[in-house]
């Protein structure tokens, strides 16, 4: 996502000592569980999930958010989202030997990563943290939440709750703190002492993360793009597509952007899409409707994001019956001026027509290239070679087969894709990884090795056709 910033300013000496001071009592909140066993972490993992994520502080939470930022749906609707990454957590070990290798003579320790630095996206501020939170106490690491200022309070009174919870369970409250005041020189100041970063948020947030000196995770634009063959299940990829479109207004990165639709099933699929809610905008709404979402640069308004389909329709001058949650936008062309093809982050889905599925898989390519690659896309088909060409030809991350990608992309519990609220995008994205981020990236890890059988090939068997050949 493109928005304009505010010139940036230098650090404050009063920031720098008050960073300074977190980071001492991060180490040793650290100290003072070093010697926890997996039963009593995975007990203190327990307790900030419940904290967090019991169903009447989650919409206490929810409804905290959407009255401070604007953005997002005031219901719940991400709790799943704890429930998931506490089972993958609880599922796996986080100290001494987690992993053994026979025939390789190999077995893995893990140990705490450290401190990690967490920048707290706008558009989830409360589910983010406690996904950070459990997979960090899992693995006896101490977080620094540095929230977005327009949700500063949500995510404030999130780790609040959380630093109670620890506090009732014999913990030190410090394994997790957030900053009062958030500043961008903070949040680098931040990024620059601590172990690690785990940056969720937009470019220049991760590009920051990077740029940090120290490891760093961060992400990728999204703009999921979704492919609806000739097999597609219409109702199917209709209904998925408005739930994919309409949690929490379609704040996140995986909410579907385009629908790239087979000739043969446009218009069915547009008739589906608007009996699901959709509202189909005609040539003259669509020209307000550009002009609303972006600025004259290219960037997003703020006030259009994660807002609700009448909210935005509103700003953009024309009226949408009230049971219509969605703006569905018909698209011919793909490029950086044609910005419906770009990133949305809100309820408008661009709509594409085309013939033969090499077109659509040339349609993909210039999207992402557009948008940026690296992130994720879908396809609704019963069509196993469609499905393994597309996964062979889309520059992303992660490709859903007849799912919500909304949800999907960060693990649901009818897939097998690691719990998450962060996603790497790969070398794509500019990300160091493109999983999804888990337990695995919380810990550091050590490989104790002992010797084998030698195992050497013959030159010859290695060089094979160009062993004792001439040389050059």
């Amino acid at each position: 996502m493109s928005v304009a910033v505010a010139p940036a300013r230098t650090i404050t000496p009063e920031e720098t000592a008050g960073a300074q001071e977190m980071l001492a009592r991060a180490h040793a909140a650290m100290r003072a569980i070093e010697q926890n066993d997996q039963a009593a972490v995975d007990r203190l993992c327990r307790a900030v999930a419940w904290a967090g994520g019991n169903e009447e502080t989650a919409t206490r939470l929810a409804q905290m958010s959407v009255a401070e930022s604007g953005m997002g749906s005031p219901e719940p609707k991400r709790r799943a989202k704890v429930l998931g990454i506490l089972r993958d957590a609880l599922r796996q070990k986080s100290m001494g030997i987690i992993e053994e290798i026979p025939d390789r003579q190999i077995v893995k320790y893990a140990k705490p990563a450290g401190v990690i630095a967490s920048l707290i996206p706008v558009t989830s501020p409360y589910v983010t943290p406690i996904g950070i939170a459990i997979y960090a106490i899992k693995c006896k690491d101490a977080v620094i939440f540095s929230p977005h200022p327009a949700s500063r309070r949500t995510t404030a009174e999130t780790v609040r709750v959380m630093r109670a919870a620890l506090a009732a369970a014999g913990a030190p409250e410090d394994l997790l703190q957030c900053v009062e005041r958030p500043s961008i020189p903070l949040a680098k100041e931040l990024m620059r002492i601590c172990d690690l970063t785990i940056a969720t948020g937009g470019p220049a947030m991760v590009k920051a993360a990077y740029s940090c000196g120290k490891p760093a995770y961060g992400v990728g634009p999204g703009n999921a793009t979704m492919v609806i063959d000739e097999t597609a299940n219409v109702e199917e990829a209709a209904r998925n597509t408005r739930i994919s479109k309409t949690n929490d207004h379609g704040s996140g990165c995986s909410a579907d952007g385009n629908l790239l639709v087979d000739a043969s099933m446009y218009d069915a699929m547009l008739a589906q899409l608007q009996k699901e809610g959709g509202y189909l905008v005609n040539a003259d709404e669509k020209r307000l409707l550009q002009a609303a979402y972006w600025d004259a640069d290219g960037h997003r308004t703020p006030d259009t994001i994660a807002r609700a389909a009448s909210a935005v329709a509103g700003r953009a001058g024309f009226p949408i019956p009230a049971d219509k949650t969605f703006l569905i936008v018909e698209e011919r062309h793909i490029g950086k001026e044609h910005v419906f093809s770009t990133e949305k982050l809100g309820t408008v889905l661009a709509v594409f027509k085309y013939s033969g599925f090499d077109q659509a898989l040339d349609m993909v390519r210039q999207i992402f290239e557009t948008g940026g690659k690296g992130h994720s896309c879908g396809i609704y088909s019963f069509d196993d070679d469609h499905i393994h060409r597309l996964a062979l030809a889309a520059p992303v991350s992660r490709i859903m087969v007849r799912q919500v990608q909304s949800s999907s992309n960060a693990g649901t519990f009818t897939n097998g894709m690691p719990m998450t609220s962060s996603m790497g995008c790969g070398v794509w994205g500019g990300n160091i990884t493109n999983e999804n981020i888990s337990l695995k990236h919380y810990m550091n890890v050590t490989w104790v090795s002992r010797p084998t059988p030698e195992d050497r090939p013959s030159e010859q068997e290695l060089f094979g056709e160009f062993y004792n050949t001439r040389t050059f």
